[in-house]
């Protein structure tokens, strides 16, 4: 079977974790890498073998020889890669948060809908099979209607000190969650209350509270901690609890399910998203390219995510920032 040729825009920190997913997949090839910084290609050039190497996305965009691109820029920069890409005629997965605004998430959506090509939003977490067991065991009505749902995703801070320069956990990880709940509780939310905390002087706030009202009547809240101390026992404290009108569901992904202590102190490897398998990067994210690439070849547009689902995410996130930023409940248009 021939490969999926896939360039990817954006090789810091995630990109870097796409191409060791795609360089490993059986039916993808990491033809191409792009970014701003030659150091980095260069680095993932030799890791990978890649000869194509660009500093400009539409390079990529412009070259017959790339079927799909991936977009993991900052997500002010999504827009116009995918914007570009679509009417070119490649296939797209462009990381979450789709977008920094609606409006950006709708120009994307309208794309998808005219091109030729495939649009996906990266939202891995439809791709973790607890959550896929959770909405099953919802769907068979195995805990009656979704009353209430609680979620925490924490990181230590020095995973994302950097980036809070640009962004903070709710325009970032609470995406994750908010997808989450939305689809768990098969609802969309009407309004939305936040209030977040500032201590390590950074430009965003490094830990937030998030309450949901959603359509349906049920209640959210979201916990994002980005300031936990480096002395942490994991990389990713992610849980989510939903109860029901006849029981409830506990979800613990990576807090720890392995625990690991060493003269440098005790940790938790991932071993849900992208952890290493036997010499290749598996986990949630090569399952989500996999889905791709069948979309793909078999000419069926993805929706497990649809590009419309995303940008509502971010509608919602939005509103949460908005909230935490005027100390008012803000309704989610």
């Amino acid at each position: 079977m021939e490969k999926l040729r896939v360039g990817v825009i954006g090789v810091g920190w995630f990109g870097t974790v796409h191409c060791r997913v795609i360089a490993g997949h059986p039916e993808l090839e990491l033809a191409a890498i792009c970014d701003a910084s030659e150091a980095r290609l260069a680095e993932m050039a030799r890791e990978h073998g890649v000869a194509r190497t660009c500093t400009d996305y539409r390079e990529l965009v412009d070259d017959p020889a790339i079927d799909a691109l991936a977009v993991v820029t900052p997500w002010d920069h999504h827009a116009e890669p995918t914007l570009a890409a679509l009417a070119a005629g490649k296939h797209v997965l462009v990381e979450k948060p789709m977008a920094s605004s609606v409006e950006d998430c709708r120009r994307m959506c309208d794309a998808a809908r005219a091109a030729k090509a495939f649009l996906m939003v990266g939202h891995v977490c439809r791709f973790n099979p607890r959550y896929i067991s959770a909405k099953r065991e919802i769907d068979a009505g195995r805990i009656g209607k979704v009353v209430a749902i609680n979620a925490r995703r924490n990181v230590p801070a020095r995973w994302v000190i950097e980036q809070l320069a640009s962004i903070g956990p709710i325009l970032h990880t609470c995406s994750h969650d908010t997808d989450m709940m939305r689809w768990l509780a098969g609802s969309h939310v009407v309004s939305t209350y936040a209030q977040t905390v500032n201590t390590l002087g950074q430009a965003y706030d490094d830990l937030s509270h998030v309450m949901y009202r959603f359509e349906s009547g049920a209640t959210a809240m979201y916990e994002g901690a980005w300031c936990m101390p480096d002395t942490s026992p994991f990389e990713l404290d992610e849980r989510m609890s939903v109860i029901g009108t006849e029981g409830f569901i506990q979800i613990q992904d990576t807090f720890p399910n392995i625990g690991v202590a060493s003269k440098e102190g005790f940790l938790s490897p991932d071993t849900t998203y992208w952890p290493e398998l036997h010499g290749v990067t598996g986990g949630a994210l090569r399952d989500e390219w996999s889905y791709f690439a069948r979309c793909i070849a078999d000419g069926t547009p993805p929706s497990v995510i649809r590009p419309e689902e995303a940008m509502e995410v971010v509608r919602t996130v939005l509103a949460a920032h908005e909230s935490a930023t005027t100390g008012k409940v803000v309704a989610v248009a």
